[in-house]
């Protein structure tokens, strides 16, 4: 039996653009990895791609080859953009650097890309949004006042 993993992803960002941040929940057996980080200027969406970006190298960095290439991931992301874009091959308009990195580090993968409504009564996707929330504020809250 393969071996499947599920990964949540969303990006926040307060103004747009402006301070972001992004948050990544992969589900494990026994507790959940967390991961966040943000970005002092930048736009929503570059946040989206970017949890998905932070979650593929955790993949590539906390499981070897031969690991990845039995196991069956699905990320969801509440983004219609990135969904469209990656299930229905939507053009690339803007963030060419990043979807350059998704393209690298996904190139191999068996992938299902999972949209889910934002804001709902999905829980992880809540407590994903909760973490790149609170990335976002703490770039905010970082800047000088007359920075945002």
């Amino acid at each position: 039996m393969r071996k499947k993993i599920e990964i949540y992803t969303d990006g926040s960002c307060l103004g747009n653009p402006g301070p972001g941040g992004w948050g990544v929940i992969i589900l494990q057996e026994k507790s959940d990895i967390k991961l966040s980080g943000s970005e002092a200027h930048t736009t929503n969406n570059r946040m989206e791609m970017m949890a998905i970006i932070k979650a593929l190298e955790w993949l590539h960095e906390n499981l070897n080859k031969g690991e990845l290439a039995g196991i069956r991931v699905t990320i969801y992301s509440d983004s219609n953009l990135l969904m469209g874009t990656l299930n229905q091959g939507w053009k690339r308009k803007a963030n060419t650097d990043l979807w350059a990195q998704i393209d690298k580090l996904r190139a191999w993968l068996n992938i299902e890309w999972t949209w889910v409504k934002a804001h709902a009564t999905n829980k992880k996707n809540n407590q994903v949004d909760k973490l790149a929330l609170a990335a976002a504020t703490k770039a905010k809250n970082a800047l000088p006042k007359n920075d945002y």
